[in-house]
């Protein structure tokens, strides 16, 4: 009886492994997939900004140059097979043990102990505003997002590092290359912490948790048909963002909501929020050496509900 047990599981399993595409997804930056993570956190589970991609542009390969709706055939499928029974032979002769819950751990926090809390950085600037600067980072996570449905990271270029805004654009492009759409939807913000800031390398960081919820799929665009993730589905994200800006550097007045910044090429006036591009000489506008920006992120943890 339980050779035909499993033998039925073990049709079963690769049945939905080569059939059924997995049930994941990327916000921007490749965070959310079909596994949570994190323990009792809520987030996503790798970094960005420290490190290149390694050897894929995917990091967990939720997307990837392949696709997994195809059927495997041919040396493929005994592979598999023998995989999963052997998987399975381990599991049911492993039932009289006391179970064990794993958790696929997220990316770990920065030490506490390395932090300065935030309160004390006006000293170091007194027009900083802790709760200007969680509105503003809650604003550009959902701006990030709105990005990563339109396939398109350009209106976020100024804010973030150069190396880690690269990695974003190629997820954008491997997306178009794929012909899909990752919608993140239902994007809200539940809370902004500012755990404290430190400084390193003649830079100012401050390090930002951010706890969101989203609904997140991938529709391919040929066939309107979601492949990966869920409409309905929630998750709930925490990310650590360190966000850094050269020491001695002040916070800028704001003029009726927009950042009066000049051209580094040609000096020409700007206004950040209408356009990244200087309007005088297509300069592309960073804040690398005067303002905010994220050189990092890391994904805490993640909650399916």
């Amino acid at each position: 009886m339980k050779k035909k047990v499993l033998a039925l599981l073990a049709v079963l399993l690769i049945a939905a492994f080569v059939l059924v595409p997995r049930a994941g997804s990327a916000d921007l930056g490749d965070f959310s997939g079909g596994g949570d993570y994190g323990g009792g956190d809520y987030g996503g589970s790798s970094d960005w900004g420290g490190s290149d991609w390694g050897s894929s542009d995917w990091g967990s390969s939720d997307y990837g140059s392949t696709s997994r709706s195809g059927p495997i055939s041919g040396p493929g499928v005994l592979f598999v097979a023998t995989i999963v029974i052997a998987i399975l032979l381990i599991s049911v002769f492993s039932s009289n043990k006391k179970k064990r819950t794993s958790v696929t751990p997220g990316a770990t926090r920065t030490a506490q102990s390395k932090l300065t809390p935030i309160e004390n950085y006006q000293t170091l600037d007194p027009d900083f505003s802790p709760e200007d600067f969680k509105e503003w980072l809650q604003n550009l996570y959902i701006k990030m997002q709105d990005c990563c449905t339109k396939r398109d990271v350009e209106p976020i270029r100024p804010y973030f590092a150069d190396s880690l805004y690269q990695q974003f654009d190629r997820q954008m492009k491997k997306l178009r290359e794929l012909h899909r759409t990752n919608y993140v939807e239902r994007v809200a913000v539940l809370s902004v912490d500012l755990r404290g800031y430190y400084q390193d390398k003649g830079e100012d960081v401050i390090v930002a948790e951010i706890y969101a919820r989203i609904t997140d799929y991938t529709v391919d665009d040929n066939t309107g048909k979601v492949i990966l993730g869920s409409k309905t589905q929630e998750k709930f994200m925490t990310y650590e963002y360190s966000l850094s800006r050269p020491i001695g550097m002040k916070t800028e007045p704001w003029k009726e909501g927009v950042s009066e910044r000049h051209c580094p090429n040609c000096g020409a006036p700007l206004s950040v929020n209408e356009s990244i591009k200087c309007p005088f000489c297509d300069s592309v506008l960073t804040f690398s050496d005067h303002d905010w920006t994220v050189y990092a992120i890391k994904g805490i943890s993640q909650r399916t509900v």
